[in-house]
């Protein structure tokens, strides 16, 4: 770890949202707060939630602390009462951009036990990013959080969203990311991770995106406090990779 890195021990966040749903619709809103070591800090997992095909997903990143303690953060607009996304729009700044910090009960869940109209099926892929790697992402994470506290920014459809955004927070890792066509269709930013070496090779592709769907896993977890630990418990895991790759 870097002396930089080593010197952050530990960082306070707020209001981690876990709402308790009872529909998509209908739920009691609840925040909390939490302290996190650090140095537990060693996992960075890609979830890519599909609704449409193969080529649109909504991809969201999920960091976890010595397996016990994970925390999701999705990339999003932020619609007002009554508002709902039209991608067009999206082109035109009409759509605050948002980082949603959360429980994964509550942002996994949502998806996977929730939403009906359409379904949505979700993937959770192990990464095998170096802990040193991870915690530069998370810090970069937090960083942006604060700053559109200070100085709100745009949701783009093309240039700003949940795929392109985790990409630009990679970049404070050393190493090269070649550019892929893959990086515009969401649904297809496993593939250029697997592409990457960032996911567990030792399956083919397709295989490995099988392996990695969570609903029936996250649907059987339900409420159980242990829900991470339950829908990562079949899931391939690569072994630790270059940090500068």
């Amino acid at each position: 770890m870097s002396r930089a890195l080593a010197k952050v021990a530990t960082r306070a966040l707020h209001n981690i949202r876990n709402f308790d749903y009872r529909t998509e619709t209908d739920y009691t809103p609840r925040y909390y707060d939490k302290t996190y070591d650090m140095r537990k800090l060693d996992s960075a997992d890609l979830i890519a939630v599909y609704w449409m095909g193969d080529a649109i997903a909504h991809i969201m990143l999920s960091f976890g602390f010595a397996e016990q303690d994970f925390v999701t953060v999705s990339i999003e607009t932020r619609k007002e009462r009554g508002e709902s996304y039209d991608t067009l729009r999206g082109f035109f700044r009409q759509y605050e951009l948002i980082y949603i910090v959360g429980d994964e009960r509550d942002l996994i869940r949502l998806r996977t036990n929730y939403r009906k109209d359409p379904p949505e099926d979700a993937y959770l892929f192990r990464t095998n990013a170096p802990p040193e790697n991870v915690r530069r992402l998370f810090l970069s994470y937090l960083e942006k959080i604060n700053e559109l506290k200070e100085h709100p920014g745009f949701y783009n459809t093309l240039t700003t969203n949940c795929t392109t955004n985790v990409l630009m927070h990679t970049r404070v890792n050393p190493g090269k990311r070649r550019y892929s066509w893959k990086i515009l269709p969401s649904g297809y930013a496993p593939l250029y991770t697997y592409e990457l070496g960032r996911l567990d090779t030792s399956l083919p592709f397709e295989e490995l995106k099988r392996r990695s769907h969570i609903n029936v896993a996250a649907q059987a977890a339900d409420r159980a406090a242990d829900f991470s630990q339950r829908i990562r418990a079949a899931l391939p895991k690569p072994a630790a990779g270059d940090p500068h790759k």
